[in-house]
């Protein structure tokens, strides 16, 4: 039997109950202080995972750590993403006295690593409620002050399947079926975000899909789970379809950032990673893989000049 704190969303009253507030309150926080919710057929739906960050965000007495300003070191913190991984690397051969370090903790770990100061790039993909746009309302959530959007890629997301896509999955609602399995992705990882929308918006309750508590922490570990049989489906990205020679659905592309705080962006470090996005060794790296779109890649971003 489900536990009900493996619930990834929280009601309205549950929300009342762990603030210790009216649920009246409840709608004020939302409106007046940014209290994350979604509206799903006429009901408020609380990620409870968010409504944590949000208490964190509020916490008033906080003084947050910041990382030493250090040219040789670049820290990075958030989701997880092959090619950026091969960038990491070519940013380290490029520069052999530095030192880059990643975290991998998921899309919200790295903006809220970047609140801390713990971070000097967060990297996210988080979809926001209109289903359009990404990352900027959740870093406006997360962060006192806005920071600098550069974009790293776009991505193609979807189902990881096994060569041939014997089950003959199709789609989110088939993850309902029974005899398919999945494995899936962590809280707090845009995937996982994408996957919980899409299932909201169908009316598929994660209890009906064999597997959505199984999380495993990247989108390679996802596809080596399909690769050797022990399940059926996983969400991941298509370049890990490529790397594996795994099959296929498409759902969407996405919008893949790298958030940086207006007071570190000229730091020497931080620049540096930049203009190597603008380079040919980065280019051809790139098209080394399926699902990538970096027409984008290294221009700066603004919620209004995407349109």
């Amino acid at each position: 039997m489900r536990r009900q704190e493996d619930n990834p969303f929280l009601t309205t009253k549950e929300v009342a109950e762990l603030l210790h507030v009216n649920e009246k309150m409840v709608y004020s926080l939302v409106n007046d202080k940014g209290l994350p919710a979604s509206k799903v057929t006429g009901k408020w739906l609380f990620p409870r995972r968010l409504v944590a960050e949000w208490l964190e965000v509020n916490v008033t007495n906080y003084r947050p750590a910041t990382v030493s300003v250090d040219d040789l070191i670049l820290l990075v913190a958030g989701s997880d993403d092959p090619l950026f991984q091969q960038t990491l690397a070519l940013f380290q051969r490029r520069y052999p006295r530095r030192i880059a370090f990643f975290a991998n903790l998921g899309s919200m770990g790295g903006v809220s690593s970047l609140r801390r100061g713990l971070c000097h790039i967060g990297v996210c993909h988080l979809l926001q409620d209109e289903n359009e746009e990404y990352n900027f309302d959740f870093a406006s959530q997360e962060l006192e002050q806005a920071p600098v959007f550069v974009n790293f890629s776009k991505r193609e997301q979807g189902l990881l399947v096994a060569k041939g896509n014997p089950k003959g999955i199709e789609g989110i609602e088939d993850l309902a079926r029974k005899g398919i399995s999945i494995v899936n992705r962590p809280q707090g990882t845009g995937t996982r975000v994408l996957l919980d929308h899409e299932l909201s918006i169908r009316r598929i309750s994660s209890q009906k899909i064999d597997g959505y508590s199984r999380e495993v922490s990247r989108h390679l570990d996802g596809g080596l789970e399909v690769l050797a049989g022990r399940v059926d489906a996983a969400p991941g990205i298509r370049a890990i379809a490529g790397m594996l020679d795994l099959d296929f659905v498409p759902l969407r592309w996405e919008r893949f950032d790298l958030i940086i705080s207006k007071e570190r962006f000229f730091e020497r470090g931080i620049q540096d990673f930049i203009g190597l996005l603008h380079e040919e060794t980065f280019r051809q790296l790139a098209d080394s893989f399926v699902g990538y779109d970096v027409s984008l890649c290294g221009k700066m971003l603004f919620p209004d000049n995407l349109k």
